[in-house]
C-alpha cells in the first residue's frame, strides 16, 4: 500500500510539473511578445512547423552519431548551454534591469549562468527538474507566440506520428533515450519514489534491453517485461530532446540504498522502482498548442479564470492523455507518449473551441485557405 501511495505521489509530481509548464507558458506569452521574441514574421504559416520538424530530424541524427562515436559529452554541453540560454529569456522579462552592461541585464545573465553551472556540477534530480520546468515553460511560450493554431496543430500531429514510428517501428528513439539519460541533463524529468533516491548515484535503465528472465529465456509474463518508455525527438529551442517515460531502476550500489544486488534488476515490478522518468518534450509539445490557443484567441472568446476556453480545455485534454499514458507506463510496457498527450490536447482544444462558438474551420485555422 505504501508503494502505491508513493507511485500516486510521483504521478502527482509529474502532473504538477506539467501544470507549471503550461501555466508558465500562458503567463509568459504576453511578456515574450512585448519583448519581441516572436521568431517568425507570419505565425499562421504552417510551413513554420515543417521547418522545425526538419530541424528535429537533423538534430536526432547528430545525437545518435554522437552517442555512437563517444562524443556524447559534446551533446551534454550543448544541452546545458541551451538550458542556460532559454532561462535567460525568462529572467530578462521577469527581472528588472537594475544593473545593465553592454545592453544586458546583469542579474538575469548571472541567474542563467547559475542555472547552467548547477546542471554541470550537481545534476541531482531536483536540479534537473527545476531547470526542465523553466526550459519547458520558456520553450512553450516562445513557440506559442510564434506558431498560430494551424502550425501548432500540424506540429503536434506530425510529432505524434513520428513518436509512434520511432518507438514502435524503428525504435531509434529508445536508443536516443538510453543515451541522454546517462548524460544527466534536463531532457528527462526525474520523479523520485523514495526520499533517499539520488539521481547522481542511480544507474539509468536501458530502454533498448531485451526482456529476459534470470536464466536468459524470454519473460513469461508482463511482470518481467521491459519498463515502459516513450520517445519523441522534440526539444525546447535547439538540440533534439529524447523523451522517456519509464520506471527507473534502483541504484546498483547496495551500500547506498541498503538493498540487495537484485534491486537493480531492470525487469522488476514497476511499483518497486525508486524513480520514474518522463521526457521534457512530453510536457513542452502539448503546451505549445495551449499557449498558441490562448495567445491567438480573439478578444470575444469565452474565458474562464482569464484563460480562453479552447486553451483551458486543451489543458484538460492533455491531462486525460497523461493519465492514460502513466497508467500504461506502470503496466510495464513500452509506449510512445506524444500520441496520447498530443491527441488529448488537440481533442480538448477542438471541444473547447466548438463550445465557445468557433466554427470547426476557424478552430483549425483553415479559414484563410478555404
Amino acid at each position: 500500500m505504501e508503494r502505491r501511495w508513493r507511485i500516486l505521489g510521483g504521478c502527482g509530481l509529474i502532473a504538477g510539473i506539467f501544470l507549471f509548464v503550461q501555466l508558465g507558458a500562458l503567463a509568459l506569452v504576453q511578456p515574450f511578445e512585448s519583448a519581441g521574441y516572436q521568431a517568425v514574421e507570419d505565425p499562421s504559416d504552417p510551413t513554420n512547423s515543417l521547418m522545425y520538424i526538419g530541424a528535429i530530424l537533423v538534430a536526432t541524427v547528430v545525437m545518435l552519431l554522437a552517442f555512437r562515436y563517444d562524443v556524447d559529452q559534446l551533446i551534454r554541453g550543448l544541452i546545458v548551454f541551451s538550458a542556460a540560454w532559454l532561462s535567460l529569456y525568462v529572467f530578462q522579462v521577469l527581472v528588472p534591469p537594475v544593473f545593465t552592461f553592454a545592453g544586458l541585464n546583469v542579474v538575469a545573465v548571472l541567474l542563467a549562468l547559475g542555472l547552467g553551472t548547477a546542471l554541470l556540477i550537481y545534476p541531482e534530480w531536483y536540479v534537473i527538474d527545476s531547470a526542465g520546468a523553466v526550459m519547458g515553460a520558456t520553450a512553450a511560450g516562445l513557440f506559442g507566440i510564434s506558431f498560430g493554431v494551424l502550425p501548432a496543430l500540424v506540429l503536434l500531429t506530425v510529432l505524434a506520428v513520428y513518436d509512434a514510428i520511432s518507438v514502435y517501428g524503428t525504435e531509434h528513439m529508445l536508443t536516443l533515450a538510453s543515451g541522454v539519460m546517462d548524460l544527466k541533463v534536463p531532457v528527462v524529468l526525474v520523479i523520485p519514489m523514495t526520499l533517499s533516491y539520488s539521481y547522481l548515484d542511480a544507474t539509468a535503465p536501458d530502454p533498448t534491453a531485451e526482456d529476459e528472465t534470470s536464466d536468459g529465456s524470454p519473460a513469461a509474463d508482463d511482470a518481467t517485461e521491459e519498463p515502459a518508455t516513450t520517445g519523441s525527438g522534440a526539444d525546447a529551442d535547439g538540440p533534439a530532446v529524447a523523451d522517456g517515460s519509464q520506471p527507473a531502476e534502483r541504484s546498483d550500489e547496495a551500500t547506498e540504498t541498503g538493498k540487495a544486488d537484485e534491486s537493480a534488476d531492470v525487469h522488476a515490478d514497476p511499483l518497486e522502482r525508486d524513480a520514474l522518468f518522463i521526457g521534457l518534450g512530453d510536457a513542452i509539445i502539448p503546451s505549445i498548442l495551449v499557449a498558441s490557443a490562448a495567445f491567438f484567441a480573439s478578444s470575444d472568446v469565452l474565458s474562464v479564470f482569464g484563460v480562453p476556453l479552447p486553451a483551458l480545455t486543451a489543458m484538460i485534454g492533455s491531462y486525460v492523455g497523461l493519465a492514460i499514458l502513466l497508467w500504461m507506463v506502470l503496466k510495464g510496457r513500452a509506449h510512445a507518449g506524444l500520441p496520447l498527450l498530443n491527441g488529448g490536447t488537440i481533442a480538448g482544444y477542438i471541444v473547447g473551441a466548438l463550445a465557445a462558438g468557433i466554427s470547426l474551420i476557424d478552430a483549425l485555422g483553415l479559414g484563410p485557405y478555404l
